[in-house]
């Protein structure tokens, strides 16, 4: 087994994005709450599809609709995905290919996100100040002011519009939620269209505003069994513009079925523009049951909830673990710091160990500490006798980890030193690491949708 560690920073050893400092133009360190918009006109290059991301996170689904990451080798299936891999890398990795999709504006109310979000982008020669951490509903009221808030020349806008409302881990509040735009309890006595569980409709809006050929909404798979909340909200997305979207029957995507090591099911909205489409395109898509040809859903690469030819086995997290250092031997903030709380018996949520063999738990951004065990000791009923026979002791996942198995690449760090703040301050601390993690898109995942969105483009579209 090669002796090459697969982490961040010192001791990263697969190829990292190079920098272009001349189109970066921001600080060493990301800063909080930039308050400048973007000019009205981006520049469009045929080749490029602009990208709106709302609710944006620390960019799951951002990295995955560019392209251009790392994933585990086994994550990609070479037969039904031949066109995916770019180059081989270190330790069972490779490097995925650049999509046509390019991330002009994002957008997230939460501080830690925007920061992890804009020193990983940065990387990838993004301006900062792509990134607003005002939330959807002052953007748009900011627009209706008269203020050029949101580019022109706009492709595709996607927003995973907040979950928690409409999580069965949640309290399942729903339209009701009496948390407000921003995150913070509503004194109302009564759910507003400015609460947390309508802020789709504030996408909605910023389609309006912006006009784009296709949008893509994602939410939890619980959001589907909410009495008719999938119904409203498809009817809602179809009426942007006068009915001027075709909104197809939202589908539920197991990650694990698209190589992503986590047991995570996520509802995909896919709303394309009726007046931009061919009429062959339009007629196809109308269609109770849309051809192979034309559905922009992707195929399942991977068995995990499926059958079908050429499907690959899941990924197991003893293949993606296999070459990390233990918390304590690593270089990677993002691996050496980790959750300590305690077990509290098995009856809990988070009290029980990974299983090698198999894929990840749900990475959950609200956790309280309680993230899953990467073993437990015999004592507390773990069973990964290997590895405790070597002395390795009973410990909690690391964001490194939940990262990995979220499929974010190993040269993306989470746990960030504040280097301008006093000693020990922290950008994004392990503790708001996890919950940026839990509250992302998998990368791999979005990329499947991305490049089969990238497929089909030109056989929906008049040029």
């Amino acid at each position: 087994m090669s002796s090459l560690k697969i982490t961040a920073g010192p001791e990263l050893n697969i190829r990292t994005l190079t920098t272009d400092t001349a189109n970066t133009n921001i600080a060493e360190e990301p800063q909080l709450a930039v308050k400048l918009y973007p000019k009205k006109e981006v520049v469009k290059d045929r080749s490029t599809l602009n990208m709106l991301s709302l609710f944006s996170g620390c960019g799951g689904m951002d990295l995955g609709f560019e392209g251009q990451f790392s994933v585990l080798r086994s994550s990609v299936n070479d037969v039904l995905s031949p066109n995916f891999i770019e180059k081989e890398l270190e330790n069972n990795f490779v490097e995925l290919k650049k999509t046509r999709f390019k991330t002009v504006f994002a957008n997230d109310t939460l501080k830690d996100a925007r920061n992890a979000w804009a020193h990983h982008f940065a990387k990838r020669g993004h301006n900062t100040e792509d990134f607003q951490t005002d939330s959807i509903v002052d953007l748009v009221k900011l627009h209706q002011s008269g203020t050029n808030v949101f580019p022109a020349n706009v492709d595709i806008v996607t927003g995973g519009f907040p979950c928690q409302d409409f999580s069965v881990a949640g309290k399942r509040k729903g339209f009701n939620s009496h948390k407000d735009h921003k995150g913070q309890l509503n004194t109302e006595s009564c759910a507003t269209e400015e609460t947390r569980g309508k802020l789709y409709m504030w996408m909605k809006q910023v389609i309006e505003i912006t006009q784009p050929k296709i949008f893509v909404a994602e939410n939890v798979k619980g959001l589907v069994n909410l009495s008719n909340v999938k119904g409203i909200i498809q009817s809602d997305f179809s009426s942007i513009g006068d009915n001027g979207y075709l909104v197809l029957d939202p589908r539920v995507l197991h990650s694990a079925d698209y190589g992503v090591p986590q047991s995570r099911e996520r509802v995909f909205f896919i709303g394309i523009k009726k007046s931009a489409l061919k009429k062959s395109a339009l007629e196809h898509l109308q269609q109770d049951v849309i051809s192979d040809k034309y559905n922009p859903y992707p195929k399942p690469t991977h068995a995990y909830t499926t059958d079908g030819e050429d499907l690959k086995r899941h990924v197991d997290l003893k293949e993606l673990f296999q070459n990390l250092n233990e918390p304590e031997k690593s270089k990677d903030l993002s691996q050496m710091f980790y959750s300590k709380a305690k077990f509290m018996g098995k009856h809990c949520q988070g009290q029980t160990e990974i299983r090698p063999d198999g894929i990840g738990p749900t990475i959950r951004a609200e956790h309280h500490g309680n993230i899953e065990f990467r073993r437990l000791s015999k004592k507390n009923g773990g069973v990964i006798t290997e590895e405790l026979s070597k002395g390795l002791k009973e410990r909690r996942l690391t964001p490194r980890e939940c990262a990995l198995i979220q499929t974010f690449p190993p040269d993306y760090e989470f746990v960030i030193p504040n280097k301008q703040g006093r000693k020990g301050s922290f950008l994004v601390s392990p503790s708001k690491a996890y919950k940026v993690i839990g509250n992302a898109v998998p990368p791999l995942l979005a990329y499947n949708l991305a490049t089969r969105i990238e497929e089909v483009w030109d056989l929906y579209f008049k040029k």
